[in-house]
């Protein structure tokens, strides 16, 4: 197994963003990765996965012996703070955002060194790698600072102090007393334009502004439970995740993080997966945040009017589109970077577009059914769409496919499957009942009581006392403790008690949860993994709805020390209690919402 000692934790990140694309910043003050101008373009820092790919490090000169990371109040601002020998000095990072909508918005990242106390010798280091890591900067001086240029990149950096360039690596040494302050400005440039001047008051103006935008945004929230600063928290990260020009709201902001160091399970999460949606709107407008609810629909009702691809058996949706809603490209290795502590491959795309998963059509008609009821309601056409979806699903149903964890070994009878397409018809016929919309409500109701049946029948086992992960099989799921959440299942029934029990014995250790046991229930795939955070976060909503509330409230504020420094959950904890997958995760986040408003509302009641 390769050593990972000398690798950042992946934990050991906070995250910075401007609503269109994002930055990771270690706690040693260095930026591995960012990828601009969206999400989803090739990174220009990408030392997270390679140590030759590009990074930015801000860090004391002679290093520090202890080091400290917070996010400024109520913000997505970060400071890291290093306490060396000589004193006390302050990286404060952060990516302009001045309004919402802004149509003259500028891509930058500021990073801001001050002076605590005593007097620190700091060092700046910037090695731009486009594409990558496959491209290399040039580097010139210009007015105000350094251009740099590389493979369609364009990006100015400014300073108040001066800059030292060698063979395209900019370099800066500065010494910080008591009140001193470094500025460092990266700006992505648009072609023609001129790099402005890193000025303090400019500066400062700008954090503040940035502070101001984040403060009322966040003001908006409706949560005043238990748990403010971990909803909270999560809040702001999902906004973070948002593509505010689109109202898409990515899965992760990292591809390839591995689930396992070594192993080759290393996704690409920069995408928009529609297995997010319901979860989605739920935590938005719950937390009301309304704006961000409409927008993310608008967006959804975009991809609801695709047609069945027959040829490859694919049905309406797809699992998962880029950012402006179309199909990502073929999924393709990088075998130029090493990988995350040499976890190999490192991939762009994701193959799992190209598979059937039925689940995603109960949670796209779960979001539209929400928004239908806590919004302002779907449009006619929107309707025509979901009626065209619920038909298809309706004749469809009974299929087998790669179930909701997207495992590349054989199609299944995926019981998680089964349950989201009755999610699907149910939710269609509730609406169409709320708002007396057309459909043809007798033979939805007949495909969704058969669904039903045809779970109760097939994927109980009797001597489990248990649902099981497919029909007829032995291996559990995870999944199935949504149940009671989307309304098959009263959180009463003897059935689910008795599943509950089960996932308890065979997948849950200490509040952390696996998806299912890889042994009994082969995915086509090498290596372990790690507990699954947002199951885990399931786990605590389960228990909630079946009363065992103090059982509930331990598991989630166990839940709560596996988050990182800054509040942080990557998709999966290790073995060691280390994060793995891509981080940080949008799922889990929106799991450890809706988790605490309903584990509030029972404790309140």
């Amino acid at each position: 197994m390769p050593e990972s000692a000398d690798w950042p934790a992946i934990e050991d990140h906070g995250l910075i963003g401007d609503l269109r694309t994002a930055a990771l910043v270690g706690t040693d003050g260095t930026i591995d990765w960012f990828c601009a101008p969206r999400f989803d373009s090739p990174s220009i820092f990408g030392a997270l996965l390679d140590r030759d790919a590009g990074s930015w490090q801000v860090c004391p000169h002679d290093g520090a012996t202890r080091t400290q990371q917070f996010y400024f109040p109520d913000s997505a601002m970060l400071a890291t703070r290093f306490l060396t020998e000589e004193g006390v000095v302050e990286v404060h990072d952060f990516m302009p955002v001045l309004k919402a909508g802004d149509s003259e918005h500028r891509q930058r990242i500021v990073r801001r060194v001050v002076g605590v106390r005593g007097c620190s010798r700091v060092r700046m280091r910037l090695d731009a790698r486009p594409d990558y890591g496959r491209a290399r900067c040039t580097a010139e001086r210009v007015e105000h600072g350094v251009l740099l240029e590389g493979d369609g990149v364009r990006m100015g950096l400014s300073a108040s102090t001066g800059l030292d360039i060698d063979e395209g690596v900019v370099t800066a040494d500065v010494e910080l007393s008591t009140g001193d302050v470094a500025l460092f400005v990266l700006e992505v440039l648009p072609d023609g334009e001129q790099l402005h001047e890193a000025a303090v008051d400019d500066t400062s103006a700008l954090f503040d502004a940035t502070a101001t935008y984040w403060r009322r945004w966040l003001s908006q929230s409706t949560y005043t439970g238990r748990w403010r600063e971990m909803v909270n928290r999560s809040a702001i990260t999902l906004k973070l995740l948002t593509h505010e020009p689109t109202g898409a709201v990515i899965a992760a902001p990292t591809t390839s993080l591995p689930e396992f160091i070594g192993g080759d399970r290393n996704w690409d999460y920069r995408y928009v997966w529609m297995r997010d949606a319901g979860f989605t709107l739920y935590a938005l407008q719950r937390l009301g945040f309304t704006q961000e609810a409409s927008a993310f629909v608008r967006w959804l009702s975009e991809r609801m009017g695709g047609e069945a691809d027959d040829e490859h058996g694919l049905g309406p949706l797809r699992v998962l589109y880029d950012i402006d809603g179309n199909t990502p490209r073929d999924e393709v290795e990088l075998e130029h970077l090493s990988g995350y502590a040499g976890s190999r491959p490192v991939r762009v795309g994701n193959a799992a577009v190209e598979q059937l998963q039925l689940d995603i059509y109960g949670e796209l008609v779960d979001s539209v059914y929400l928004f239908n009821k806590y919004g302002a309601g779907i449009s006619s056409d929107a309707w025509t769409d979901v009626t065209r979806i619920v038909e298809w699903v309706a004749q469809n149903w009974e299929r087998e496919d790669a179930g909701m964890w997207e495992g590349r070994a054989e199609l299944r009878k995926h019981t998680t499957s089964r349950l989201m397409c009755w999610v699907a018809i149910e939710r269609a016929i509730r609406i169409a009942r709320q708002r007396g919309l057309p459909g043809d409500l007798g033979a939805w109701a007949r495909v969704r009581d058969e669904i039903y049946q045809r779970i109760m029948d097939e994927s109980w086992d009797d001597e489990l006392k248990a649902f099981t992960q497919v029909e007829g099989g032995t291996a559990l799921d995870a999944g199935v403790l949504l149940m009671p959440m989307v309304k098959f299942l009263s959180p009463a029934d003897p059935r689910f008690l008795s599943t509950l029990e089960a996932i308890e014995d065979r997948l849950v250790v200490d509040s952390l949860v696996f998806r299912y046991d890889p042994e009994l229930s082969p995915d086509g795939l090498d290596g372990d993994e790690g507990t699954f955070s947002l199951c885990s976060f399931w786990y605590v909503e389960a228990l909630t709805r079946a009363g065992r509330l103090e059982d509930a409230q331990l598991a989630l504020e166990k839940m709560f020390t596996y988050a990182n420094h800054v509040g942080l959950y990557a998709e999966e904890v290790g073995a060691t209690g280390d994060q793995l997958g891509n981080f940080p995760q949008a799922f889990t986040h929106l799991a450890l919402i809706s988790a605490a408003i309903n584990l509030d509302r029972a404790l309140d009641s």
